[in-house]
């Protein structure tokens, strides 16, 4: 099994960058700029991910990576900066990328270059908090909190450890508000176009079209007609199809936030939701 996922990885540029020869008729990929989609883990990489496979039907993209580049390893270690970097500058022309990078100062300042395309995409961290916890318990035995939420009595209780964070016995993770301090390093980022998950949800169609305005912005011009291409990225979203895919709705942790849980996320995060917009008090 293994030995066949490693062929069709290694086939998969040649057989997309083939599809793409077909539907632009053209050898070379050259003329759109180079676009990178980057979140946090658990707060909507895979609807970006959607969306940017749609790209390859209204732009001439090869194709999208099918691997992201991650800061932290799935063993759970931090990937070294000289790595990442490399990872961002090998990406190869015409392709998208896409991952989950920090906003240091060599990855912004590459990222942010004359005439690429940046999409951050973020989410209320309340519904990020129940997605990872339904994620690493449920969904993914290898995340490195699988066992430990398993071993607790309810979810209520892991709710708590995802507020609070963890650190003893070999297991660390931060807290929420640790969490977001890489949110808003990328919230003040100039050159990227920071996207909320509810927007993507609940305002579709005119956060769609910020987002070609943002390649158009590069002097690069769509070649698909703006009421063609809306539908076409439309129809590219299907969150049923990604393999992490639970609810795709927003406001769902009011299902599951207690009084208690409410306390102790303000506790821990003080006006965090508020700061990010998603609350104009912390009475909520």
């Amino acid at each position: 099994m293994e030995i066949a996922q490693q062929l069709r990885r290694a086939l998969r540029p040649a057989g997309k960058t083939a599809e793409s020869i077909l539907r632009w008729k053209r050898f070379s990929f050259g003329d759109a700029p180079p676009i990178f989609g980057n979140s946090k883990p658990k707060s909507g990489s895979h609807l970006l991910l959607q969306i940017l496979n749609g790209f390859t039907q209204i732009m001439p993209y090869k194709y999208v990576e099918a691997e992201p580049i991650r800061t932290i390893r799935k063993d759970g270690g931090r990937r070294t900066a000289d790595d990442i970097l490399a990872d961002l500058l090998h990406l190869p022309l015409g392709v998208i990328g896409w991952g989950y990078v920090e906003a240091t100062k060599e990855n912004a300042s590459f990222l942010t270059s004359s005439g690429r395309v940046n999409y951050f995409i973020y989410r209320d961290p309340r519904d990020m908090l129940v997605s990872q916890v339904f994620f690493a318990t449920d969904m993914q035995e290898e995340h490195g909190m699988h066992d430990f939420y398993n071993s607790l009595p309810d979810f209520g209780e892991r709710l708590k450890v995802a507020i609070t964070g963890i650190d003893r016995d070999g297991l660390k993770m931060v807290s929420v508000q640790q969490r977001y301090e890489g949110v808003f390093e990328w919230l003040n980022t100039p050159g990227v176009m920071c996207l909320r998950f509810e927007d993507l949800i609940n305002h579709r169609d005119s956060t769609l079209a910020s987002m070609l305005d943002e390649v158009e912005k590069t002097g690069y011009r769509i070649p698909t007609p703006r009421e063609e291409a809306i539908p076409i990225l439309v129809e590219a979203i299907q969150p049923k199809k990604s393999h992490t895919f639970r609810s795709g709705k927003t406001g769902g942790w009011r299902e599951f936030f207690t009084a208690e849980h409410k306390s102790l996320f303000k506790e821990v995060a003080g006006d965090l939701v508020v700061r990010l917009g998603y609350e104009k008090s912390n009475d909520w």
